[in-house]
């Protein structure tokens, strides 16, 4: 049964039907082992070179404070991907990869080519500005996109657009941000315990108050640029390779200029960093953040256009469109399984929410040409998701319907835009 336009077939590739026996770096268990393996290395060595520069003390009042805002940066991140929320494996992922392998290419190479300068140009203060406004962006930057391209080429289903390019880039970031200020927040207390500070007067206080109160989000900042570079590309053409090459390269970029901008405030004079954060971050940081919510909003109205089709081939119910399109509705439709059916229950409607989201974006791509050789096959298996969750995930969003988001059945005539025109159906899709 047809439920959307037709779209070009892909003749099958050659030995289709053939059974395949993967070479044992195919297999799944083999790269997620080598993966593993990898963060597990990188963690242990950025612990012990953090660990060395700031001492037991230092590395264990570097972390207390350090942590503060990862929860929060995490929360909020994981609210803007509310709408097709991505496994929890590539954040999982994203955050490992920030805080450990590319904190560790960020230490090495950036000692590394600091020395380099300096012992080149017998100037070690020209070489600690340069590697921290040239170097340090450069390779800071790079590291941490690398974590968004490996999801982008790997988890590519996961990777559907601007929002989880923004999610994955920003997760990514807090990792990363999160060792480094254990490193500096570290040494500051080293510095403080050498000369006797104390209080707000210590340069542990002033370090705390930079980076962890006044600028928490400055990494994410710089990266989610790179994130929205490779969100664009996942939303262009197959066909269009120069595009979806350039944009995510444009996006790091940008991301490397803001951070080179950021690092080099301290040369600007007495008041150039509080000048740089006023005029520069917060109306930057302001903007990105309009973006990604203008963008989910968006998102909930392409579910809102795209699901009644489903709903005249007898796959969702009339109301189950609008309602999905609703962050309340959901948010209640999930309460109103778990009140009823139990917690299972409300992970269900959850499931239910996210294959539907899933099936309208999979939907919207195809109707703008923009749909992969798997379309059909992507499309079945979202449907079958949803028929599997029918008979728990139908009387929520009904409730859910009625309380939040009001839906009059037309009959007959053509209704207006975005309502359906059948009645809750009886129909079983699967019998034709």
């Amino acid at each position: 049964m047809a439920t959307s336009p037709p779209f070009p077939t892909y003749p099958p590739s050659p030995g289709d039907g053939v059974l395949r026996h993967p070479h044992w770096w195919q297999r799944r268990w083999a790269r997620y082992g080598a993966l593993s393996t990898l963060l597990a290395l990188s963690g242990l060595v950025i612990l012990a070179l953090v660990r060395r520069q700031t001492g037991t003390e230092g590395f264990l009042v570097g972390l207390g404070l350090a942590v503060l805002p990862v929860p929060w940066l995490i929360a909020a991140f994981r609210w803007l991907d509310r709408v097709e929320p991505g496994p929890w494996r590539n954040l999982v992922f994203s955050f490992a990869w920030g805080a450990c392998a590319a904190a560790l290419i960020a230490i090495v190479a950036n000692s590394f080519a600091t020395k380099w300068i300096a012992t080149s140009t017998a100037d070690p203060a020209s070489a600690d500005t340069l590697g921290a406004t040239v170097i340090a962006p450069i390779v800071e930057e790079s590291a941490k996109a690398a974590a968004v391209l490996l999801v982008f080429l790997f988890r590519r289903r996961d990777f559907t657009g601007i929002v989880d390019g923004v999610v994955i880039a920003g997760v990514t970031a807090t990792g990363f941000a999160f060792t480094e200020n254990i490193l500096y927040l570290g040494t500051a207390f080293g510095t403080d315990q050498l000369t006797g500070d104390r209080g707000i007067a210590s340069v542990t206080a002033a370090t705390f108050f930079v980076r962890i109160v006044m600028s928490p989000f400055a990494h994410p900042l710089f990266t989610v640029l790179t994130g929205i570079g490779f969100g664009v590309a996942a939303l262009s053409a197959e066909r269009q390779h120069a595009r979806r090459v350039l944009l995510p390269v444009c996006g790091l970029l940008l991301a490397m200029g803001m951070h080179a901008f950021w690092n080099g405030s301290s040369t600007f004079g007495e008041y150039g960093f509080f000048a740089v954060y006023g005029a520069f971050m917060v109306p930057a940081f302001a903007v990105v953040t309009w973006l990604a919510i203008w963008t989910r909003q968006r998102e909930l109205r392409t579910v809102r256009a795209e699901l009644p089709t489903y709903v005249l081939a007898g796959w969702l119910g009339p109301a189950e469109p609008l309602a999905l399109g609703s962050m309340r509705a959901r948010r209640m439709a999930r309460d109103y399984a778990r009140h009823h059916h139990g917690r299972p229950a409300a992970r269900e409607v959850a499931r239910y929410e996210a294959c539907a989201t899933s099936l309208a974006f999979l939907r919207h791509r195809g109707r703008k040409g923009k749909a992969g050789p798997d379309f059909v096959v992507r499309e079945r298996e979202l449907l079958d998701e949803l028929w599997k969750r029918r008979d728990v995930a139908r009387p929520a969003l009904e409730y859910a319907s009625r309380a939040s988001v009001p839906v009059p059945v037309y009959w007959g005539a053509a209704p207006p835009y975005g309502y359906p025109a059948v009645p809750y159906p009886a129909y079983n899709p699967y019998r034709t």
